[in-house]
C-alpha cells in the first residue's frame, strides 16, 4: 500500500493541527490535476481544515473557503498563510510577557488538564490573539499551531511532547466529566512543560515547506454557505467546487471542539444544543438544507461549474447516501448533470473521521464520490 500523503514533510502544514472531519490530501489533489492547466479558482464551501485549500495551493490555483465554525476557519486560513517560525515565536512569547495577568479558568477540567505553568501561558497567548484586529500571516499561523497543540497524547519522552494537555484525543476535545474520571483513574498528571519548546517542535516541520502564495487569508470565511451573504459578488469567480459536506447523523461538530471553541474566545465549558449548518432531523430536511448550498454555489459568475462531492452518512444512519445527495440536487431548484458517482474508499481506509464516529463493532460508513456539473 502506498504511503500516504499525510505524512510526506512537504504538507506538514496541511497537518498543523489535527481534525476529525478531515479527508485525505489525495482526493483534491487528484480531482485538481485535471484541471490545473485551465488555472481555476476553487472553493470549498464546506472547507474544514482546508485541505481542499491546501491542495489548490500545493498546484498554483486560488481558492476559496467557508465553513460555519471558528475553529475550521482558524486551521484552515492558516493553508494560505506565509510561515515565518521565528516571527511566530517571538510573538508567542511576547505575549506571554504582556499578558501573565489574563484570567485563567478555574473549573475541575483546567486543573487537571493543564499544569498551571502550562495553563497561564496558553491564556496568556490566547489573550493577545484575542486582541488582534486584523490578522497578518503570523497570528494565523501562531493561532493554527496553538489550537493543534492545546490537546492530544502524552509523550513518554519530555524532548519529544507535542501537545500541551494531560493525556487527551487529539482531533477532538473529550468532555470535561469523562476526562476527569480517566485521569483519576489512570493516576494521570499534566506535565509541566515549556510552551515554547512544544510550539518550536510543532513549527520545524513547516520550515521547509515552500508553496506558492495563490491566495489571500480573507478568502476563508467563517459563514453559512447555505446564505447568499457568505457568497459576495467578488467572490463569485470559481469554476471548481472540491467539498466533503458533514455526514449525515453527525450532530456535535461543535460540543466535540469545545476546548478549542474556548481557547478562541469561547466558554470555558460545553456548550450544548448548538445549531447545526446542515438540518439533520430527517432525509427531507437535510436534502433540503444541502440543496440551499449547491444553490448557491451555482451564484457563481464562471461560464462553467464542476462541482466534486465526497459524501457518506455515520454507521447508524439506515440512510441511502446516493439517494441523498441526488435529493439535495432536486431541492436547489438548479439544472444538474451527473457525471459519474464512484464508491469512495470506506471511511475506515487511512486518516478519517469515521475512526472518530464509528463505535463498538459498527461497520465504516461508506462514501461515494459525486461528479456533478452545472446544465
Amino acid at each position: 500500500m502506498p504511503r500516504s500523503l499525510a505524512y510526506e514533510r512537504d504538507n506538514a502544514l496541511n497537518a498543523i493541527c489535527p481534525y476529525f472531519t478531515m479527508f485525505p490530501l489525495e482526493y483534491p489533489l487528484g480531482v485538481l490535476k485535471r484541471y490545473r492547466r485551465e488555472n481555476p479558482v476553487v472553493m470549498d464551501p464546506f472547507c474544514g481544515r482546508g485541505t481542499t485549500l491546501f491542495a489548490s495551493r500545493k498546484l498554483g490555483l486560488a481558492a476559496r473557503g467557508i465553513d460555519s465554525s471558528p475553529i475550521a476557519v482558524a486551521i484552515a486560513r492558516a493553508k494560505l498563510a506565509k510561515i515565518d517560525s521565528v516571527r511566530v515565536l517571538r510573538l508567542a512569547s511576547r505575549y506571554m510577557e504582556e499578558h501573565q495577568q489574563s484570567t485563567v479558568p478555574d473549573t475541575d477540567f483546567f486543573k487537571n488538564a493543564f499544569h498551571p505553568n502550562v495553563l497561564r501561558n496558553i491564556c496568556s497567548i490566547r489573550e493577545g490573539l484575542l486582541r488582534v484586529v486584523r490578522d497578518t500571516d503570523t497570528t494565523v499561523i501562531l493561532r493554527a499551531a496553538m489550537l493543534g497543540c492545546l490537546h492530544g497524547p502524552m509523550s513518554k519522552t519530555p524532548e519529544k511532547r507535542s501537545y500541551f494537555s494531560n493525556q487527551m484525543p487529539r482531533t477532538f476535545s473529550s468532555k470535561p466529566g469523562y476526562s476527569i474520571r480517566f485521569w483519576k483513574e489512570k493516576r494521570l498528571v499534566a506535565p509541566d512543560l515549556d510552551v515554547l519548546a512544544v510550539l518550536q517542535r510543532k513549527l520545524k516541520r513547516l520550515n521547509n515547506t515552500q508553496l506558492p502564495q495563490t491566495s489571500k487569508l480573507a478568502n476563508v470565511r467563517n459563514g453559512d454557505s447555505q446564505m447568499a451573504a457568505s457568497l459576495p459578488s467578488a467572490s463569485r469567480d470559481f469554476s471548481v467546487v472540491i467539498t466533503s459536506p458533514p455526514y449525515y447523523g453527525m450532530r456535535t461538530y461543535v460540543e466535540d471542539q469545545w476546548l478549542r471553541n474556548w481557547f478562541l474566545g469561547g466558554e470555558d465549558q460545553v456548550i450544548y444544543g448548538n445549531r447545526t449548518q446542515l438540518q439533520h432531523s430527517g432525509f427531507e430536511s437535510f436534502a433540503e438544507s444541502l440543496g440551499k448550498v449547491w444553490k448557491n454555489m451555482a451564484r457563481t459568475k464562471a461560464e462553467d461549474l464542476d462541482m466534486h462531492i465526497r459524501f457518506g452518512i455515520i454507521p447508524s444512519s439506515k440512510v441511502d447516501a446516493k439517494a441523498l445527495v441526488r435529493a439535495s440536487f432536486e431541492a436547489s431548484g438548479e439544472q444538474w448533470h451527473e457525471i459519474s458517482v464512484r464508491s469512495a474508499k470506506t471511511a475506515a481506509s487511512g486518516k478519517r473521521q469515521a475512526d472518530h464516529m464509528a463505535a463498538g463493532d459498527s461497520a465504516a460508513a461508506r462514501e461515494y464520490d459525486f461528479h456533478i456539473r452545472r446544465v
